[in-house]
């Protein structure tokens, strides 16, 4: 059975709007990988800062208190 023109333009219109949908769902995913690595990646240099911010005043602890040690 041949389908009519109204039919065929509703069977394009559904197909477009499926394509759009998909497309709309993986680049949404994509959008999600990207920021969860942005955070993890933001997450690591604050730990990294953290921990050299820490390394940094037991050094300036350890200065502190071998110059005092030395006065004496």
């Amino acid at each position: 059975m041949a389908q009519t023109k109204a039919q065929r333009s509703a069977a394009a219109k559904k197909a477009a709007a499926t394509r759009k949908r998909n497309q709309a769902k993986s680049s949404g995913g994509e959008l999600k990988r990207a920021a969860g690595a942005t955070t993890r990646s933001a997450t690591r240099a604050a730990g990294a800062a953290g921990k050299a911010a820490k390394s940094a005043g037991k050094a300036a602890a350890s200065r502190a208190s071998s110059a005092r040690k030395k006065v004496r």
